[in-house]
């Protein structure tokens, strides 16, 4: 037994995991992660990373087959769709020290009403408010990282003087539908989040245009 050899296999996942050799020589700085750009006007306030959860990635794949997962909130035809803002970002005492998404959250903290009078929002409530925000615009985009390959999507979100005022603002979230008709509210059950961020607490007036720029790398 003195010559034996104690053998130690360790199970990595992530990059290492199940690397061909094509693979083993792309960097990480070749597989950028998703990230959030928030704007005041002209002005940037920050640029965080945000989490595609497990509910996210569990409806989306069914969308790929087109195959109903019995186990998942989303069914086949939901599609990313929505933005809603949320004041569950932060805990504790300071407003400023965001907590990080999990990937098993299944949906934001602590929602908060976006719009009452703004009917291309969807999930209208019970309290007469809307609780998704529609998307401004996609755009595909090159990524510079991978040979210019069409790998990004940029999201944009415009939160208006009008919208979401006298709220702290500490998390968003993109959401998944089967429709992104104006108006659309067939229940809060009926979104299923895809991707969360958290950030330091922004409180939203009427003199503040919030424009939320949402990088998604595939």
């Amino acid at each position: 037994m003195d010559d034996a050899q104690l053998i130690q296999i360790k199970e990595k996942y992530g990059d290492n995991c199940l690397n061909d050799n094509t693979s083993k020589n792309i960097s990480n700085e070749r597989r950028p992660k998703g990230e959030v750009e928030i704007y005041d006007k002209d002005k940037k306030l920050l640029r965080k990373s945000n989490l595609v959860v497990y509910q996210g990635r569990e409806t989306l794949i069914q969308r790929i087959f087109s195959v109903d997962n019995t186990y998942s909130d989303g069914g086949p035809d939901s599609r990313i769709a929505w933005f809603g803002l949320g004041s569950g970002g932060v805990s504790g005492s300071d407003p400023f020290d965001p907590s990080s998404p999990i990937s098993s959250d299944t949906d934001l903290y602590s929602e908060i009403p976006i719009s009452i009078t703004d009917t291309t929002c969807g999930d209208l409530r019970v309290d007469g408010y809307y609780y998704k925000h529609p998307f401004e615009s996609v755009i595909f985009e090159q990524d510079v990282s991978n040979d210019n390959a069409w790998l990004t999507a940029k999201i944009t979100i415009q939160i208006g003087a009008d919208d979401a005022n006298d709220q702290q603002i500490s998390e968003a979230g993109l959401f998944m539908a089967d429709s992104s008709a104006a108006g659309y509210s067939p229940g809060a059950d009926n979104f299923s989040i895809y991707s969360r961020v958290t950030f330091p607490t922004i409180l939203k007036t009427s003199d503040r245009k919030l424009t939320f720029v949402w990088y998604l790398y595939f």
